[in-house]
């Protein structure tokens, strides 16, 4: 039921409930599923897919065919192994040849997981793990090995993590940070990019180039790392670097005292200046996708992530429990994230400036912060420059208006009969209600006007269409 807040805070942002209606009733999926065709086995899978994955279950379930089994198993097969892995009731002694062995329990027909503790949230998964093992050995064997060997990578990783008793207080280094983030999360973007350029749908110099795919994990999970702070120190799981925090408290337990509240937000800002770091090659990896499908499967949990940075920015709140952005505005950068790496960049500029627009003076890290937000502004405007050089080079002169003009242009309006008048204020209401119903139905207004005032309503011509420049080559 929708409280009275929530109805409150939509009729103060009509831009968000636009968003919404445009998201839920206008938006048309590149590829849509048939559900029809799937055998059992595969729809469980993809129950499984909807119950371990709000966010990313919709995306991958709008992937070109080519993509979507193979994708779906990726992800189900890593949420197996996170599983195990998070799972405290597991002794290490059973967890580690578990997660060191888990790309061959994928050759194992029927094998499932019965061991994981009863309030595992994604335990159905392990318990119903056969079912992905069918799928996974009917994919080509050029997928298969892929996914296997990441899993092999991952699981050993998080074996030795697991196994590490200095990390049972917490991560000390921001080396060991950036490692552990690989190990969880590099190593997806990793994958997801083998298996974009083996289907042909992305650019094959982004394996030659793996600091960007590197950037695509680390980013979203150094996110979700600040923005459940609170929930994994309530369950004893420690991810922020000692490196970090020792700087502003002196234990751990300190960011959660009220007492401390300034440290603490000087402790996040610097958490957040670390995850801005890979902002920008965030972007350019986007200019590496060719298909639009592919492009959208990136391009959101990107998007959302540096609206949730902004919103942790400086906010107290991320002390005491897990924050979010509104269903209004993830709505938006759906809309916005689903249609070209410029509008990308347009949501990417905005969360950027209100990083920066948050940011205090007494922050030790005030500066740096302003320095990585003019990194990622600069590296936009680099791809979409905002200003037009015709229009900078033009001049434009205000002629003045005499006495005698003024009195001519007053009797003109004063001549105008009610008949005019009534007829100007009729259309007027008529124009009023065709922009409301427009502006609700996602017409991109603000793009017309910036298109106008640069010269550029009418469509391009053929010469100018052969001036466009496509990202084939990084």
């Amino acid at each position: 039921m929708v409280s009275s807040a929530n109805i409150i805070y939509y009729l103060l942002r009509p831009q968000e409930v636009r968003s919404i209606i445009q998201w839920k009733f206008f938006h048309v999926a590149v590829h849509q599923r048939d559900e029809d065709s799937e055998p059992i086995p595969r729809r469980i899978c993809f129950n499984l897919l909807d119950k371990t994955s709000r966010s990313f279950s919709a995306v991958i379930q709008e992937l070109n065919p080519e993509l979507l089994v193979p994708v779906t198993l990726f992800y189900l097969v890593l949420r197996g192994l996170d599983t195990i892995e998070d799972d405290m009731t597991i002794s290490i002694d059973q967890k580690e040849p578990l997660l060191r062995n888990f790309h061959n329990i994928l050759e194992e027909e029927g094998w499932t997981f019965n061991g994981s503790g009863p309030n595992e949230k994604d335990r159905e998964l392990l318990v119903k793990f056969n079912f992905v093992i069918e799928e996974f050995q009917k994919i080509k064997s050029t997928f298969q090995e892929i996914i296997k060997d990441i899993t092999e990578k991952m699981g050993n990783g998080m074996a030795d993590y697991a196994k590490d008793a200095s990390h049972e207080a917490g991560i000390n280094s921001i080396q060991d940070y950036d490692l552990y983030c690989y190990y969880v999360a590099g190593l997806v973007g990793e994958g997801l990019t083998r298996l974009f350029v083996e289907s042909k749908l992305a650019n094959p110099a982004l394996l030659q180039r793996p600091s960007l795919e590197n950037s695509m994990g680390l980013f979203l999970q150094k996110t979700n790392i600040i923005r459940d702070v609170r929930e994994d120190f309530n369950d004893n799981r420690r991810f922020w670097p000692k490196e970090i925090w020792s700087k502003h408290v002196d234990k751990l337990d300190d960011l959660f005292d009220k007492k401390h509240t300034a440290a603490a937000l000087n402790c996040s800002s610097e958490m957040v200046l670390n995850a801005l770091s890979h902002a920008d090659e965030c972007l350019f990896y986007l200019a590496g996708i060719k298909d639009q499908s592919v492009f959208n499967f990136a391009a959101i949990p990107q998007s959302m992530g540096i609206a949730t940075l902004a919103l942790v920015f400086r906010n107290p709140l991320v002390f005491e429990r897990n924050i979010k952005i509104t269903k209004g505005q993830a709505c938006h950068i759906m809309v916005q994230s689903t249609q070209n790496l410029q509008l990308v960049c347009d949501v990417f500029r905005k969360y950027t400036r209100e990083i920066h627009s948050k940011s205090s003076p007494d922050d030790p890290n005030f500066l740096n912060i302003s320095i990585a937000c003019g990194k990622i502004e600069q590296f936009i405007e680099s791809i979409f420059p905002t200003q037009d050089p015709k229009l900078l080079s033009s001049s434009t002169s205000k002629e003045a208006v005499t006495p005698d003009q003024a009195r001519k242009y007053r009797l003109a309006r004063e001549s105008f009969s009610p008949t005019i008048s009534a007829f100007a204020a009729t259309l007027f209401v008529l124009i009023s209600i065709v922009a409301l119903v427009s502006y609700f139905s996602g017409v991109r207004f603000d793009l017309m006007a910036q298109k106008a005032l640069r010269g550029k309503l009418w469509p391009p011509s053929i010469n100018e269409l052969k001036k466009v420049v496509y990202y084939d080559e990084l």
